[in-house]
């Protein structure tokens, strides 16, 4: 079984960090941040932690386990995580380069039940999840704390 994961990046702005998707013939859609658990990961959680660099060039403080998708051939692990600083510019993801890859851009999108239905974020249960938690004060345990 392929397992993914995935992180709920909520920044000091009260924002959340989102991956705009282009590409050619495919409606505009955004992810999370996240990717593939590999075989040389300590834990799951190493595995998002080296996503998150090498998407965002970001160090992110993990949270909690927020939801789990499974399917018959993948699994998908959403963690709530607080994030201070990343740099979209300093990425080292080969995919982000790649022919017909289509276009990667970070967005910040409100931490609102609103901005969260304003973008096509996928998969589908997520987002649902996401902006039922908006009401739920999910999102609080996120917090920056500043210094």
């Amino acid at each position: 079984m392929i397992e993914r994961v995935r992180a709920v990046l909520v920044t000091p702005n009260d924002t959340m960090l989102v991956i705009r998707r282009t590409r050619p013939g495919i409606p505009v859609y955004w992810v999370l941040p996240g990717g593939g658990v590999e075989a040389t990961d300590e834990s799951r959680e190493a595995a998002l932690h080296r996503e998150i660099h090498e998407e965002i060039a970001g160090k992110a403080d993990i949270v909690r386990l927020l939801h789990t998708l499974e399917t018959d051939d993948e699994r998908q692990l959403f963690y709530l995580a607080r994030i201070e600083a990343w740099s979209f510019d300093d990425r080292t993801r080969p995919e982000f380069s790649a022919e017909g890859r289509g276009e990667y851009a970070l967005e910040e999108i409100p931490l609102t039940a609103a901005g969260i239905g304003g973008i096509n974020l996928k998969p589908e249960e997520i987002a649902h999840i996401l902006r039922d938690a908006v009401g739920d004060g999910v999102f609080a345990e996120a917090r920056v704390i500043p210094n």
